[in-house]
């Protein structure tokens, strides 16, 4: 094997110099050899559940659970358009996406945005990246002249909590559109593909997948990956927190990335494959 190192027997004691040449030739090998706070290597998601139907008066619901972080996502329907549609004389329908801690969600209690007269800036910035995530994947001509609202409430944060909830809602409207089809609003499921997000990010030089809050305070570069189905990017937030980050490292959290928004997918499919058709 050829590269920046020689090609020379090493044994493997963690040294600085077999390290640095390990990150430099195969960055993801360092990483699934790395073991975490939880028992995870750095290549590993948290374990995720699913948890459907947990708010009976919405259309679709779905508790996900990524570790110790915790969201309710809950789709219902809107027999209007917003007004700029109507306006603009816009054809089709709408999604959009409200996202909330709740109080007890943290450590210390966090205020509710009513009580400070509007909503903080971090909240606005993940419901309009869930919302766009959301429609991305869904043909709105086909969903009819309606708005699906989908709420997303933090009940339990510990990182990962705008990625969980974008997962978790793809899941609850497809329930809820198959609500729409089930009563004859709809002839079929406008699903385009189904979407799904994950975080990554650089912590003491290394590489992870699925950061938690400690992981993702100690970060010295974050992102946020949302994909489809076909693995097309949707969305990418990345950046350096007083560091920067190279081409190389750059291609490995895609990489992680991706292999952990295919493991999402998976845990989506399996859910509705038991929940009904796809």
């Amino acid at each position: 094997m050829r590269g920046k190192c020689a090609p020379r027997k090493r044994r493997f004691e963690g040294g600085r110099e077999f390290d640095a040449c390990v990150k430099i030739l195969r960055p993801i090998i360092l990483a699934d050899l790395m073991v975490r706070s939880d028992n995870r290597s750095a290549s590993e998601l948290r374990k995720i559940h699913l948890e459907p139907g947990v708010a009976p008066h919405a259309m679709g619901s779905v508790l996900i659970s990524a570790g110790n972080t915790k969201v309710i996502c809950a789709a219902t329907v809107d027999e209007n358009v917003p007004r700029w549609m109507r306006e603009q004389n816009v054809t089709g329908g709408w999604i959009t996406a409200e996202y909330s801690m709740l109080p007890y969600s943290t450590l210390t209690r966090k205020p509710r945005d009513i009580s400070k007269g509007r909503l903080d800036g971090r909240s606005t910035e993940i419901q309009r990246l869930i919302g766009r995530s959301l429609r991305a994947v869904v043909d709105l001509e086909a969903l009819g002249p309606r708005t699906l609202w989908v709420d997303c409430d933090v009940l339990q944060a510990d990182g990962g909590t705008r990625t969980a909830a974008i997962t978790g809602a793809a899941v609850a409207v497809v329930l809820a559109c198959r609500e729409l089809v089930a009563a004859e609003k709809i002839p079929a499921l406008p699903i385009k593909q189904r979407v799904a997000a994950v975080s990554v990010g650089i912590v003491n030089g290394e590489v992870l997948l699925d950061l938690d809050y400690a992981e993702d305070r100690d970060a010295s570069v974050d992102m946020n990956l949302v994909m489809t189905e076909n693995l097309e990017f949707v969305e990418l937030q990345g950046s350096g927190e007083e560091a920067t980050f190279s081409p190389d490292q750059l291609s490995a959290m895609l990489e992680l990335g991706r292999a952990g928004i295919t493991q999402l997918l998976d845990i989506q499919a399996a859910l509705l494959a038991n929940t009904g058709s796809n």
